[in-house]
């Protein structure tokens, strides 16, 4: 059985030790393939050092996160291009719209959004989005950068099942963690309702812990607890829901 997980911070360990504890309980629980995105030009580096140490687990992903767009966005961008350009990266992101911190630079983060998806246009790479109070904000741009190479991963979805299918219109999966296992969150009842050919794992290792662990750091070994709670939703099984979202992995990544 194999498992993917499609969004994980995993790199914000930088204990060589407990690192490695990490990955072995990745591997012990079948999740062998980890989509690492940077969220600024800093921590480039982090997600590279973890590529480097496990070439046959980790693929990269860099982009500028929103919550990162601030006065130097620009000079951000740039850094983390000349990064783009000199290495291979499997998707453009975490990149979109996060209105619940702050709004102050939301004409920057559209303006960072639409760049970076030109980016991914010009490269044939997917990308991830991340996206907090500003669905209609983060749609509308996607609507309008559509076209049929345009593709990618609408990170952490928590949304409707008018949006998930909105999203799927526009030809991008959903990724699901851990909220689908928070008893008042309502994402179960979206989720039953969505084809597993919709649907991508994650686990946005440190945050958004699936129970059991719910109020403990999050890692990506525990996307088994995703992913099964998946399984029952679609009365399946776990390894159907791990070949199925996995194979849809692979879609999106081209690996």
């Amino acid at each position: 059985m194999v498992l993917t997980d499609t969004h994980t911070h995993q790199y914000y360990e930088t204990d060589p030790v407990k690192k490695a504890e990490l990955m072995q309980r990745c591997l012990d629980n079948g999740i062998s393939r980890l989509f690492l995105p940077n969220v600024d030009s800093t921590s480039i580096s982090q997600v590279m050092d973890m590529v480097d140490t496990y070439p046959d687990n980790c693929f990269p992903m860099l982009g500028l996160h929103p919550c990162d767009v601030k006065a130097n966005w620009k000079q951000e961008l740039e850094t983390i291009y000349a990064a783009i350009k000199e290495t291979k990266v499997y998707a453009i992101g975490e990149i979109g719209i996060d209105l619940y911190w702050d709004q102050t630079f939301l004409a920057e983060q559209q303006q960072a959004f639409r760049q970076q998806i030109g980016w991914a246009k010009a490269a044939k790479l997917p990308i991830n989005i991340h996206c907090r109070n500003a669905f209609d904000e983060v749609y509308a741009i996607l609507k309008d950068e559509h076209n049929q190479e345009l593709r990618g991963i609408f990170h952490c979805f928590s949304g409707t099942l008018e949006q998930a299918r909105q999203i799927i219109d526009l030809n991008f999966m959903l990724g699901i963690g851990g909220v689908v296992t928070y008893k008042n969150a309502g994402l179960d009842k979206v989720v039953e309702h969505i084809g597993l050919n919709s649907i991508v794992l994650e686990t946005d290792s440190p945050y958004l812990t699936p129970v059991p662990y719910r109020g403990k750091p999050n890692e990506s070994s525990y996307l088994i607890h995703v992913a099964q709670k998946i399984a029952d939703l679609h009365q399946t099984t776990l390894e159907t829901v791990a070949r199925i979202t996995t194979e849809n992995s692979k879609i999106i990544f081209g690996i």
